[in-house]
């Protein structure tokens, strides 16, 4: 069974995406556009993400316009989008829409994961699922020279020092790098 990885990119002050749900303000940081490629998790089999980032995605990347991309991009690899609304959908992408919480879901996702890694992509909402049922194996946070002042939370609930142990921090171009294994609650 592969890790189950969340791994963003986030603000200074803990932001995910701006008060529209943009990841704009992440591209507007000089050499983002051409991020280090050893920042991505590796051998990913399923990612996992909420609507807005998902939304996103396909808003800035014309999937649906070009499904093409979306096979360039992510072949072979299964996503899974945690929302209560009927989404577009690239053709021929193997995008399951669910509805419901993470815990009901995982041994799905472990499933179609197989061998391979999960990879938690946003939101904050969903990183806690999966931290409240001990179920996420690194935190892995590419902090970004830039604040917003609204916007959503890296991480809306507490998490005390006791489950994170730090595995790496480092510069990775203007960015920050910093890895951490979590532990599970005692």
């Amino acid at each position: 069974m592969g890790e189950i990885i969340f791994d963003a990119a986030v603000t200074l002050n803990g932001i995910l995406a701006d008060e529209n749900h943009s990841l704009q303000w992440l591209f507007d940081v000089p050499g983002a556009q051409d991020p280090d490629p050893d920042l991505l998790p590796k051998n990913v089999g399923v990612h996992v993400e909420g609507a807005n980032t998902y939304l996103w995605l396909i808003k800035n990347e014309q999937f649906i316009e070009n499904p093409q991309k979306w096979q360039e991009y992510y072949r072979g690899i299964t996503t899974y989008v945690f929302t209560s609304r009927d989404l577009p959908l690239p053709e021929g992408a193997d995008v399951r829409l669910v509805n419901g919480a993470v815990r009901e879901f995982l041994p799905e996702i472990r499933e179609a994961a197989g061998e391979k890694n999960i990879w938690v992509l946003g939101g904050g909402e969903l990183l806690g699922q999966f931290l409240d049922i001990d179920a996420l194996d690194t935190l892995a946070l590419t902090v970004a020279p830039a604040a917003l002042s609204a916007g959503a939370a890296l991480l809306p609930r507490s998490i005390g020092s006791d489950r994170l142990e730090l595995d790496e921090a480092r510069k990775a171009g203007p960015f920050a790098r910093l890895v951490y294994r979590v532990l599970p609650t005692k």
